[in-house]
């Protein structure tokens, strides 16, 4: 339904049960969050903000509570369909950028397509969002250890892009640059959501905070 919120959490909590006592990361979270938003989460370290970013995405599942992605309840779905439902639908982009190191730029950015489309279509649409995102076609065959920090979170970003997702789930996508080049980084971002991505950024920086609508704040696993 077209009213429906992209991402809903009612009453959303995860515990990871540990031998000294369970830790709970969230605690009963619920909010919304519509098509084409760019939030902003923040908090201490440890508040949960990036366990928040991995049931967003589908990488992990609640311990209680209900999370719908367009209407559709994916608390009990099965691994294969969260599987599917993150290729299809979600973009991740990391603090750490999570190349695959033996792969070329170009080859780890059509990576996600490959079980989906031709080779050739797949090499297409990689090379087209690698422009987009202001990669010099000299980088191309270049590996992740030959690029510069700034460069591997391009390659990131068009990786993430590359499925043309509707969500697009961001921890830290500065954390490891330089002010400048994460400046670059942020803008890349905030295009995206102008053509109407959700973007949903984990950060401490309040300077890259500036870049999202809307903020979400956690402490000790609750949005306060």
């Amino acid at each position: 339904m077209s009213d429906e919120p992209l991402l809903r959490f009612e009453a959303v909590s995860k515990v990871y049960p540990l031998p000294a006592g369970d830790v709970v990361a969230l605690d009963r979270v619920s909010l919304t969050v519509d098509a084409g938003e760019f939030i902003a989460v923040m908090g201490p370290s440890g508040s949960g903000k990036s366990t928040l970013l991995h049931l967003m995405g589908c990488l992990d599942v609640p311990t209680g509570g209900k999370i719908s992605l367009s209407g559709q309840d994916i608390s009990g779905m099965s691994d294969d369909d969260l599987t599917g439902l993150r290729r299809d639908r979600i973009g991740f982009i990391f603090q750490q950028f999570n190349l695959i190191p033996l792969l070329s730029a170009v080859e780890n950015v059509e990576f996600p397509l490959t079980l989906t489309i031709g080779r050739e279509e797949s090499r297409r649409r990689a090379i087209e969002v690698m422009r987009a995102v202001h990669l010099d076609d000299a980088l191309f065959t270049h590996r992740p250890a030959e690029l510069s920090g700034g460069e591997q979170q391009r390659v990131a970003i068009a990786r993430a892009l590359v499925n043309n997702p509707d969500l697009l789930l961001c921890d830290e996508p500065t954390g490891n640059l330089d002010r400048k080049t994460g400046t670059a980084i942020m803008e890349i971002l905030e295009a995206e959501n102008r053509e109407g991505k959700t973007v949903i950024v984990v950060t401490h920086d309040p300077e890259v905070a500036t870049y999202a609508r809307r903020t979400i704040r956690i402490v000790d696993g609750k949005v306060v």
